[in-house]
């Protein structure tokens, strides 16, 4: 099932189930338990995010060639940061570069996002996909020069500025991506692709990664887990390509479908 998470003409949100001629149904029920497609065509006024997260948990590094670019080790654990919730942004909504703390490095990065179906904690890596509702497109957005010069050590302050996560299009069910390691993830910039890679290139896997950060801590349903970004991103070409106000950049995994944000200065 491809679920969708939109508006309709009264403003209201709603869950739909998105068919391949392009029709909508309402789900009915709670994604997060027990729910249904209920059949009923409804009309999507905006398409939002195809999720509210919980929280959202994002690994660094987990992609062979994305370390060797950057110049850094093979990580021997995951390496963990986080975004806000609140950063999240929707399909066709602008990315904000920051002009208030201002960078003049923000970053792309293609991702897989993994959400988590149910609560869960100290999951078996044997047990760790039968806790994923399902998969979507995340880009996560980083400032640089604020992750690596101005955030005193730490990656959060260039991770979380407003709308430094858009996710989309739909959640493709796990039952619908049996490897979600082995699946193509690209960037495309203004029409020029920038990153061109695979998921099986990641470092930890995403059972893996489940048993990791589901240790000794309770994962909620709806926690979003970004998995890493592969080679190609902006930082590490010469010259360095950032994103500036009038780019559009999409985001591409196969099975899923593409993401796509225009790029706009934050209102001064």
């Amino acid at each position: 099932m491809r679920i969708v998470r939109f508006l309709d003409s009264s403003g209201t949100i709603h869950f739909g189930c998105r068919h391949e001629d392009g029709k909508t149904t309402r789900i009915e029920g709670d994604v997060f338990g027990q729910f249904r497609d209920s059949g009923q065509v409804v009309d999507v006024a905006k398409l939002l995010a195809p999720v509210a997260p919980a929280a959202i948990l994002c690994i660094g590094l987990n992609y062979r060639k994305h370390a060797a670019e950057s110049g850094a080790p093979i990580p021997e654990y995951p390496v963990l940061f986080m975004k806000m919730p609140s950063v999240v942004q929707n399909p066709g909504a602008p990315i904000l570069i920051p002009t208030h703390l201002r960078s003049t490095q923000v970053d792309f990065e293609c991702e897989l996002a993994v959400v988590i179906g149910r609560s869960c904690k100290n999951v078996s890596r044997e047990e760790a996909l039968d806790h994923v509702l399902g998969y979507t497109c995340a880009n996560d957005v980083s400032a640089r020069d604020w992750q690596r010069s101005w955030g005193g050590s730490q990656w959060c302050r260039g991770k979380t500025f407003d709308t430094f996560c858009p996710l989309a299009p739909c959640l493709v069910t796990a039952d619908e991506i049996e490897n979600p390691n082995a699946l193509g993830i690209k960037t495309v910039l203004n029409g020029q692709t920038m990153q061109d890679w695979n998921t099986s290139d990641m470092i930890f896997d995403v059972p893996r990664l489940i048993e990791f950060l589901s240790g000794s801590t309770r994962l909620a349903a709806g926690t979003v887990i970004l998995t890493g970004t592969p080679p190609g991103v902006g930082v590490a070409r010469t010259p360095p390509v950032f994103l500036k106000d009038g780019d559009v950049v999409t985001i591409e995994i196969e099975k899923i479908g593409s993401l796509t944000n225009p790029v706009c200065d934050e209102p001064e």
